[in-house]
């Protein structure tokens, strides 16, 4: 269990809330479900620079890092195609995987086919099922991916002057603009009554979130003077009690709530929103294929990482098709902007490759 993990470290409960965070961020969990220790190790193992457990913003926003990478397979000799989705897996007589076939009929052969879609979609869409064994099928569909998060992007006209620490007469980013602002974490039971609240089908009154101001790093995100700002909530729950939608009345209530807690530590900020864009977990999962709105293709919980990621027997990036391999977050060691999984996977199929 977590908190019982920073009871040990830590006397401020502010301060072990603020670090709870990490350990319940996209995961339908509270400090004190147990395997919660480990999504907080999950968040801080690495490096950046040379800073052990730091965390940095992408210059231009994320999508430079997609574009970053794309440029860096293309100067090797790779070929990307945007925008063409694909109808299924194309395989052999034999059962290997021989390519993909698009949408629009076209037929792209290869002799290795590596997918980042989630294990629901790649195995579960995109191969037939009776080429699949049926207990592997049967776990993949076993797979937890229930999400607690609605992401709220919000264009301001000025930067946010919190309570605690006011904006300078210049009206330029402080340090504290420059960091992750934890919001209605002043204690762990906080969010374990917001996570509560999620169980029974309700979004959380006081949500769990997390404010970035990517903006105050990298003005070029923003015209002068505005800024954007990433809020990142929890807990809201991908069915609704009593089967009710998300849709706008919704959205917005759930949006309402988290801008006036934001109010009551920064007054001013309702007055300074020009537009905010409210993703919900079926709003993630329809935009970008994520499995309940999972943004890690699957709960990261003890039972989900390691040799059970995807499924036992599994976790090695090999599919039970041969030449089809899973190299995305549904695959070990998990989700996080860090590419482990998909550089192990290209590092098997590389192996592989040798031999065909």
């Amino acid at each position: 269990l977590l908190g019982q993990i920073l009871d040990q470290w830590f006397e401020s409960e502010p301060l072990k809330a603020t670090l709870a965070t990490d350990a319940v961020i996209g995961a339908m969990a509270s400090p004190h479900t147990p395997g919660s220790g480990y999504v907080l190790l999950h968040h801080v193992m690495g490096e950046l620079e040379g800073r052990r457990g730091a965390w940095g913003y992408v210059a231009g926003g994320m999508g430079a890092l997609s574009q970053a990478t794309a440029h860096a397979a293309i100067a090797r000799g790779a070929h990307i195609f945007a925008e063409k989705a694909v109808c299924h897996v194309l395989l052999a007589r034999d059962g290997r995987a021989q390519g993909v076939v698009l949408q629009d009929g076209t037929e792209v052969r290869s002799k290795l086919v590596l997918s980042n879609a989630s294990p629901q979609i790649t195995f579960l869409e995109l191969v037939p099922q009776e080429q699949l064994p049926k207990d592997f099928v049967q776990r993949i569909r076993q797979v937890d991916t229930c999400s607690p998060v609605t992401k709220i992007n919000v264009a301001v006209d000025r930067l946010p002057s919190f309570l605690a620490a006011p904006n300078a007469r210049d009206g330029q980013p402080l340090p504290h603009h420059q960091c992750s602002i934890h919001l209605n974490c002043e204690g762990t039971h906080l969010l374990h009554q917001a996570f509560t609240e999620a169980t029974h089908g309700h979004p959380s009154n006081r949500p769990m979130i997390e404010l970035c101001i990517p903006s105050a790093l990298d003005p070029g995100l923003a015209p002068q003077g505005c800024h954007v700002i990433s809020l990142f909530t929890q807990y809201t729950p991908s069915v609704l009690a009593g089967g009710q939608p998300w849709d706008e009345q919704a959205r917005n209530a759930y949006a309402d709530r988290v801008f006036d807690c934001i109010e009551d530590y920064a007054p001013g900020f309702k007055a300074s929103v020009i537009g905010r864009d409210i993703l919900t977990p079926p709003d993630l999962e329809r935009i970008f294929s994520l499995p309940g709105g999972n943004i890690f293709h699957g709960g990261m919980s003890l039972d989900q990482l390691y040799f059970t990621r995807p499924a036992p027997s599994y976790s090695g990036y090999r599919s039970p098709i041969p030449g089809l391999y899973l190299c995305g977050s549904g695959a070990h060691p998990g989700g996080g902007v860090m590419g482990a999984a998909g550089r192990n996977a290209a590092q098997v199929a590389l192996k592989d490759f040798r031999h065909l």
